[in-house]
């Protein structure tokens, strides 16, 4: 390799060969051409300068080529990485200077799928970025790439068929394998997606999309403690993952452990904070905890960030409101519902809300609302019955049909849940004309 001093050659470079090859400079080109001797000399020290530039630059590329470390290629191991899917003009500059493993390209297809507002839910493949995938090289990376094909277009039982192929080729072949669990998934089929990920995590324990698949699984087959564990072992190779954070708090929570399942709520807030799910999660969260006000903030942001606030939302607001005793911002949040989403629970709660502001006749309608929709609904039956016993009350005790409607609306109710002591209470008191409650 050349010296930094062997750079110097403005002139020389017209009449002596470089040390790295036989060159001929362009001013000795130059210096043959007609014309005035002095364009031609200053012709000739411009070439020359532009050319010494040139070498001076290769020389430096190749002394940072030769100081870089060497960087391993990516093993099968490592197909798991994240990496951010390119443009097309992207992939064309990268292929200049760092060519795209395979691995890394089919690692964006199947492990980085964006998930459906970031919750528990295994994402649809319908959902995923458009990515050109490289010509496979090996015999099952060709029937990996024909099922995802099959599967796209809805074909996915020969789409099993090529990943069993793909997996007789290579028993370790990890994407198959998690390929074939979500498109079981997909089918329902929960059991054999989670024998499809068990295997996945055999051949890669490491392996965060592996794990990750399989604590989703086991999730719905109800198995929340082996859930637990699998979501753990995700978060120790990924420890900010949303979905796995998100994931075993949400599992917490359904197992009665609140304050477990918090600092997970919390990081999956902060590993996407404008999941609405997330924050919704959040607040449902504190809400086991008592923790009513930090439960609206968080109901709040999630119905800001929904594209449409669904039932529980808006429910679980309400409640955490009502707790509150904000009566007034509970039926406003209720009004709003049963105008979007009109459901016996919706209707129930509203009347409850119209009750505490002693809006009595609203309270009544709302009950009989929810009771009409679903008559075994009992909680709006036992409203029904303390809003016709209070107009009985009212009355002096001479509404004979006021009370008629209250007696029968708690035997209704007490058909449904026996295990209701103040209905059974009242019921007694208040069963016969007046004159005979003891």
């Amino acid at each position: 390799m050349m010296h930094r001093t062997d750079l110097n050659i403005s002139r020389a470079l017209t009449t002596r060969t470089l040390t790295f090859g036989i060159t001929i400079s362009a001013a000795m080109l130059m210096s043959s051409a007609g014309g005035c001797k002095a364009v031609q000399k200053h012709r000739a020290n411009k070439a020359a300068e532009r050319e010494a530039r040139q070498i001076e630059s290769m020389q430096s590329n190749r002394a940072t080529e030769q100081s870089q470390p060497v960087v391993e290629q990516p093993t099968q191991s490592e197909w798991t990485q994240e990496q951010r899917p390119r443009s097309a003009d992207e992939r064309v500059d990268q292929a200049a200077d760092e060519p795209e493993s395979l691995d890394q390209a089919v690692m964006e297809i199947i492990d980085d799928r964006p998930v459906a507002d970031r919750g528990t839910e295994i994402a649809p493949r319908g959902s995923e970025p458009i990515i050109d995938l490289p010509s496979p090289r090996t015999r099952e990376e060709q029937s990996l790439a024909r099922a995802v094909e099959l599967q796209s277009g809805g074909n996915l039982e020969a789409a099993l068929q090529e990943l069993e192929r793909a997996i007789a080729y290579n028993p370790r072949f990890t994407r198959a394998y998690i390929e074939s669990g979500d498109i079981y998934v997909e089918m329902g089929q929960f059991e054999q997606a989670e024998r499809q990920y068990a295997a996945a995590v055999r051949n890669e324990p490491r392996n965060y999309m592996a794990q990750y698949r399989h604590a989703s699984v086991l999730h719905k087959l109800g198995s929340l403690e082996e859930s637990k564990r699998a979501y753990l072992r995700a978060l120790s190779i990924r420890p900010s993952a949303f979905d796995a954070n998100l994931g075993l708090s949400i599992v917490h929570l359904e197992s009665g452990y609140a304050e477990q399942a918090a600092p997970y709520a919390q990081r999956a807030v902060r590993a996407d904070p404008p999941s609405g799910r997330a924050r919704m999660h959040l607040g449902n969260v504190y809400a086991a905890m008592d923790q009513h006000e930090e439960a609206i903030v968080e109901y709040q942001q999630a119905a800001d960030m929904l594209e449409t606030p669904g039932t529980g939302l808006l429910l679980n607001l309400a409640d955490s409101l009502n707790q509150l005793q904000r009566y007034a911002e509970m039926v406003g949040v209720l009004e709003q519902l049963v105008l979007i989403e009109p459901d016996t629970v919706s209707y129930e709660r509203l009347g409850s809300g119209y009750f505490r502001l002693r809006r009595y006749e609203d309270a009544l309608s709302a009950f009989n609302s929810s009771a009409d929709l679903d008559p075994n609904h009992y909680a709006a039956l036992n409203g029904i019955a303390v809003c016709e016993l209070n107009n009985y009350l009212w009355n002096g005790k001479t509404d004979g049909s006021a009370r008629e409607r209250a007696v029968d609306a708690m035997r209704r109710s007490l058909r449904i849940e026996r295990q209701q002591p103040r209905i059974v209470e009242l019921l007694r008191r208040y069963s016969h004309p007046a004159g005979s409650e003891g």
